[in-house]
């Protein structure tokens, strides 16, 4: 790979927005966030913008570590985007530079959306949370199971993970181009086993790609549009998200997008699923999610409702339950398609999102604040840099970190 640090005075100078010489406040914050990574041993450490202060690395020097070749942020202060800012190149050994425009994977950060979608469905009176869902799917169902005569697949029990659906094991393969419903019902040209329910629902928390898939079929089967057709009309064109799309181009160019990237730094062809979209095919800018994040936070103030209402907006942002404290190493709650850490002034929505070989998103918003941030990489510790992001920028604009405490 060629060094990152070649490209960091150009891409300093060229890809940012916005950035203006009359703005020496807005520079120095973005160069403390630049070079203000911590060190940090645990979870709740690094959210808290934590760690030994004496050892703050800089993000030019943690994406060399880490074999990223790219990542694109975007900041949000007082419900606006305070600043954009690409770094790096599009794919490991080429010149072209990330800027805020290339496009990259939001992976499983597009669970947010989708459930957004839904939710403003639900809202019109098409969905209904509670609802069994094989009620109202149409092309296909859930395959009747001991388990379904317990409790049936409800939507909500779809956004939160516990539909007791599969996730599956070893991701989606295929050839050629699966339908929907041949990707559910684990048929070919599809390559992956069928979703089925293993448990009983409601019973128990499994993360599953498979649930939001059904989520996607559910409201294409009510609404009679594709997914991607939807989300233009519901979210995407309303928030002018002009660079977001769940159509995978036939011919990527690293000119415009980014190329994923294993973690020992290896190039790889990008390649959504053709038709199973919901669960981690959105392809966007931090700019494009970060529009996204403040309207969501607007909503939640009833300051907008041009999505989501705003009662709708804090069922969304509303803890179902507890997640085990293991798995992010904090307390972290389930909402509904929104992980939530702490309560009031503090309350923070989240999404990360991974997408095999090597693509990564982070989303975080807190509505009472007005303040947040998205970061996206093409790279597979991603997660692990956007992590350590933001803890810099939580540092540096002094976001309430009560919400992290693991006490």
């Amino acid at each position: 790979m060629r060094s990152l640090t070649t490209f960091w005075v150009a891409v300093s100078i060229a890809a940012s927005f916005p950035m203006n010489a009359e703005e020496p406040a807005l520079e120095s914050r973005i160069k403390g966030v630049e070079g203000g990574l911590p060190e940090f041993t645990t979870p709740s450490e690094m959210l808290a913008g934590g760690g030994d202060s004496a050892a703050r690395r800089s993000l030019a020097e943690r994406m060399e570590e880490l074999k990223i070749p790219g990542v694109s942020i975007a900041v949000i202060d007082d419900f606006q985007i305070a600043w954009a800012k690409g770094y790096g190149v599009t794919q490991a050994g080429g010149d072209s530079l990330v800027t805020p425009t290339t496009l990259f994977e939001a992976a499983s950060t597009t669970k947010l959306v989708t459930a957004t979608i839904a939710l403003r469905l639900v809202g019109e009176g098409y969905l209904d949370l509670d609802q069994d869902v094989n009620q109202v799917l149409r092309s296909w169902k859930i395959p009747e199971s001991d388990h379904l005569r317990v409790e049936k697949v409800t939507l909500r029990r779809l956004l939160t993970h516990k539909a007791g659906l599969n996730r599956p094991e070893g991701g989606f393969s295929w050839t050629g181009s699966p339908t929907l419903v041949e990707t559910l019902s684990g048929v070919p040209p599809a390559e992956n086993a069928a979703a089925v329910v293993e448990i009983v629902p409601g019973s128990e928390w499994r993360y599953s790609n498979f649930g939001y898939l059904v989520v996607q079929l559910l409201v294409e089967d009510r609404m009679g549009k594709p997914f991607p057709q939807i989300a233009q009309e519901l979210v995407v064109g309303p928030l002018g998200m002009r660079s977001s799309t769940f159509t995978e181009s036939s011919t990527p160019d690293a000119k415009t997008r980014i190329f994923p990237h294993d973690a020992e730094g290896t190039t790889h062809d990008p390649g959504s699923h053709p038709t199973a979209v919901a669960n981690g095919g959105l392809i966007t800018t931090p700019t494009d999610l970060a529009k996204f994040t403040i309207e969501l936070m607007k909503a939640y103030q009833g300051r907008s409702d041009r999505i989501l209402s705003r009662s709708m907006t804090r069922t969304m942002l509303a803890k179902e339950f507890d997640l085990d404290p293991q798995l992010l190493g904090v307390e972290v709650g389930e909402g509904l398609g929104a992980f939530l850490t702490g309560e009031g002034r503090s309350l923070s929505f989240l999404h990360p999102g991974d997408n095999m070989p090597g693509a990564s998103c982070w989303l975080v918003g807190i509505p009472e604040t007005g303040v947040g941030a998205v970061i996206m990489t093409n790279g597979a510790k991603g997660n692990l840099l956007a992590m350590e992001i933001i803890a810099a920028i939580t540092n540096e604009y002094g976001w309430p970190t009560e919400q992290y405490s693991s006490e």
